[in-house]
């Protein structure tokens, strides 16, 4: 199988050379014929790395540009024109592949049957503090409700053919092409060996941007493709509890964080059905944009 790896980016200077670099280091069975840029809009110094630092160097890494920010999934939409591999990899920008994340993520697609494959997003935030605590809390609850019943995102792979385009105003990407794939009947896999490293929010105003925008995304594909991702419809905290440790830091923290998120998922109610606001231009977290290369072993 011949694959197509697909980053798209926004203002991603402190992250985009060591992903390249570390995404065209990846060994894999299956041929990784290109790395595909996607740069929306970018006003930092994002395109100049990637045109001094990689396109004369390397002819696998391709750049395209946007040059107004209409959504990542318009940036998908011009990734996918683009794309000549049997297997798209998509990664978000602002994330970090560890070593043999591709060749775990493509691995499933020997079985037909299988359309759609997601990693294992590992947080660096620091987990002595609150938020650094709360981020690792919620991306434990990712693992484990995948794990029950695939939730994908962050780094994803799929088959080209099965995946044309999705709607410009989805601000829910991974999740789309899920319901895309379960709609035609193939099967999706989390892969718990793909690992990729991401930062969350350092501030509770970025934490909120994110939980809103994800809670309206789900809304709006809940209500036009009927399809409800995992996280929406399992019991969240019997999960949380399953293997809790009581300690009056782990207790306060964790109704903290259950706070937290509740009110960014009340908002998400608030943007969907009163604002009717879908969020699909998302209004960045600045603080999840370096993932410092020191943390990532």
């Amino acid at each position: 199988m011949s694959i197509s790896i697909g980053v798209c980016v926004f203002n991603e200077e402190k992250n985009i050379e060591k992903m390249l670099n570390l995404l065209l280091n990846q060994k894999s069975t299956c041929e990784i014929i290109e790395i595909i840029v996607v740069s929306s809009g970018c006003s930092d110094k994002t395109n100049e790395i990637v045109k001094s630092e990689f396109l004369k160097s390397n002819s696998k890494v391709i750049l395209l540009t946007q040059k107004v920010r209409e959504g990542k999934a318009s940036a998908i939409n011009l990734l996918l024109k683009h794309a000549r591999g049997e297997i798209v990899v998509l990664e978000s920008g602002d994330t970090i592949p560890a070593e043999g994340t591709i060749e775990s993520l493509t691995a499933p697609f020997k079985n037909p049957d299988v359309g759609m494959t997601g990693g294992h997003p590992i947080p660096i935030n620091n987990p002595d503090t609150f938020l650094g605590f709360s981020v690792h809390l919620l991306w434990k609850l990712h693992h484990k409700i995948a794990l029950k019943k695939p939730k994908l995102g962050e780094l994803v792979a799929f088959r080209r053919d099965l995946v044309h385009e999705i709607p410009f105003d989805t601000a829910v990407d991974e999740a789309f092409i899920e319901a895309l794939l379960h709609e035609q009947g193939y099967q999706l896999r989390y892969v718990p060996s793909a690992i990729v490293y991401n930062k969350g929010p350092e501030t509770i105003s970025d934490f909120l941007k994110q939980r809103r925008r994800i809670t309206a995304g789900h809304l709006h594909l809940m209500r036009d493709k009927g399809y409800v991702p995992s996280s929406m419809k399992l019991n969240i905290v019997k999960l949380i509890f399953d293997d809790f440790t009581w300690t009056p830091k782990n207790i306060v923290w964790t109704f903290g964080a259950m706070v937290l998120e509740g009110y960014g998922r009340a908002l998400g109610f608030y943007d969907f059905y009163i604002k009717k606001d879908k969020h699909y231009i998302w209004n960045i977290a600045e603080t999840t944009k370096n993932v410092n290369p020191e943390q990532v072993k």
